[in-house]
């Protein structure tokens, strides 16, 4: 989808940066001298890196800024087989022994003059190249970037904010639910017991969260439910939990994290107490310690705590027992929650639709909120048209105009948004393997490393974070080097 490729620009503007620059530092002089072009093009590159944050974080709901993002990067992967064509040929002029060469390669290289008509026309589409990124790399002016961003403002604007009320209508999970309220039961008895739900996003950790928190279970417990979201702000936290227990009307305002911890200690001191802590992203050892140790502070309490966060990693970090992972919902289940939103029995619905409805079901990979937000679009469908949209650009769930598919893309983009550079490119390239494919670690590394995505080591560091963002998953084989990437990635990555 156009709008998540177009947020590859900033990776993609690095690696094609950093090829420019080593072509600049080891080029070999030609027909036509392409420093000042490599160098142009450096500068054009650089002008527009500060404000691409900016660009990225607009592209979700701005079509012009959007489409801005898709020309530049574009044009900078024919910047990037440019280079790759260019030193691929001198290479093979200056070290012909290295390789076979063909018999045209061969004469280039006993005939020098034959090389001239390459060269200039290797020059010619240097500057031409350079032109044409020069033009699209000035336009980013119309659209008023902002330089840099704040350190504490999310790549993303997150749209959502949860409560604990429970919906409606809930499909699966109560095997879940029991699981972790087992779990809890064994582990109760300390003085404070942290369990996180983690897995991708869209796959129903609050509403599992939601179900655990309204168990009777919990019935004598005082009940906290603290939004965390993208920006992790431990005061915050702090005065949200004291405004809840204290059940006070004015919001507790402390500024100074010994107050707080003073008061909570006062709330805390002898009481059972269920916090949820939903939509952690905070992965920095000081601030996950500095959380665990504020809802420490109540003497002779019970405090169970109900953390939900994408990544694996933050889970292993705050967790006093063993973290859950969220499993996919069947098939069947992302039907029966297409059926609900697209009233689907209400408006008749034949069996004709219904296959066409179960086909379009395993499409969603699972995930609850991509199936509800398919479900909203098609009660506005008639059924005789599902059959077209099973196999169209539906999926293409930016370009739909209601809020519920918003939200399906500010939530993948909010996974997305916080990877390193590096791994937004290793991650897209999983997207090329269909459903199921069982992808070889050795394999892949060795794939990323000919594309200059990665060294070894950072490949295997990007198998572990993907793993740990649920985003590929190890397979049913015995063997622990085979991966199989997530249904979620064809949402993430077509580009």
């Amino acid at each position: 989808m156009a709008e998540l490729g177009g947020m590859l620009a900033a990776a993609i503007l690095k690696v094609v940066g950093d090829q420019i620059s080593s072509a600049i530092g080891g080029q070999i002089t030609l027909q036509k001298n392409f420093h000042e072009d490599l160098k142009k093009m450096k500068m054009a590159l650089e002008s527009v890196d500060a404000v691409l944050e900016d660009a990225e974080r607009r592209s979700i709901t701005d079509k012009s800024t959007c489409l801005w993002l898709k020309r530049l990067k574009d044009v900078m992967y024919v910047i990037s087989d440019m280079i790759d064509e260019f030193e691929a040929d001198t290479q093979a002029i200056t070290l012909p022994s290295t390789r076979k060469l063909s018999f045209k390669k061969y004469l280039a290289i006993m005939i020098p003059c034959l090389t001239i008509g390459p060269k200039i026309t290797i020059a010619n589409r240097m500057e031409k190249m350079r032109e044409d990124l020069e033009v699209i790399t000035d336009q980013h002016k119309m659209f008023k970037l902002t330089q840099g961003s704040n350190a504490n403002e999310p790549k993303v604007t997150d749209i959502r904010e949860t409560s604990s009320i429970m919906e409606t209508q809930i499909v699966g999970r109560i095997d879940d639910k029991d699981e972790i309220l087992a779990s809890l039961l064994e582990s109760m008895t300390e003085d404070i017991t942290i369990l996180p739900i983690y897995g991708i996003g869209g796959l129903g950790k609050t509403t599992l969260a939601k179900m655990v928190y309204n168990s009777s279970q919990f019935k004598e417990y005082s009940q906290v439910w603290v939004y965390v979201s993208q920006t992790f702000d431990l005061k915050n936290i702090g005065n949200s939990i004291i405004t809840q227990l204290s059940e006070k009307e004015k919001e507790s305002e402390y500024t100074e994290i010994q107050m707080i911890h003073k008061s909570l200690q006062k709330l805390l001191d002898g009481k059972k107490i269920l916090i949820v802590l939903d939509d952690l992203w905070e992965g920095e050892d000081f601030h996950l310690e500095s959380l665990t140790d504020m809802l420490k502070v109540g003497k002779d309490s019970n405090v169970v705590v109900i953390v939900t966060t994408r990544d694996e990693c933050i889970a292993g970090k705050i967790s006093t027992i063993r973290p859950y992972k969220i499993k996919a919902l069947t098939d069947d289940m992302c039907w029966s929650i297409i059926k609900q939103k697209s009233a689907f029995e209400a408006r008749g619905g034949n069996e004709h639709a219904e296959k066409t409805g179960k086909a379009i079901a395993m499409k969603c990979g699972g995930v609850a909120l991509a199936a509800k937000s398919i479900g909203h679009t098609l009660q506005y469908i008639k059924f005789s048209e599902w059959e077209s949209l099973r196999g169209s650009n539906i999926w293409n769930v930016s370009s739909l105009k209601d809020t519920s598919s918003i939200q399906v893309i500010a939530s993948l983009k909010l996974s997305y948004s916080i990877m390193p550079s590096y791994l937004k490119l290793c991650f897209a390239y999983c997207a090329i393997f269909p459903k199921g494919h069982k992808i070889v670690k050795d394999e892949l590394i060795y794939q990323w490393i000919s594309l200059g995505f990665s060294t070894w080591q950072l490949g295997e560091r990007c198998i572990n974070q993907l793993l740990g963002l649920s985003f590929l998953e190890h397979s049913n084989s015995q063997s622990v080097s085979l991966f199989t990437p997530h249904t979620i990635e064809k949402f993430c990555c077509c580009v």
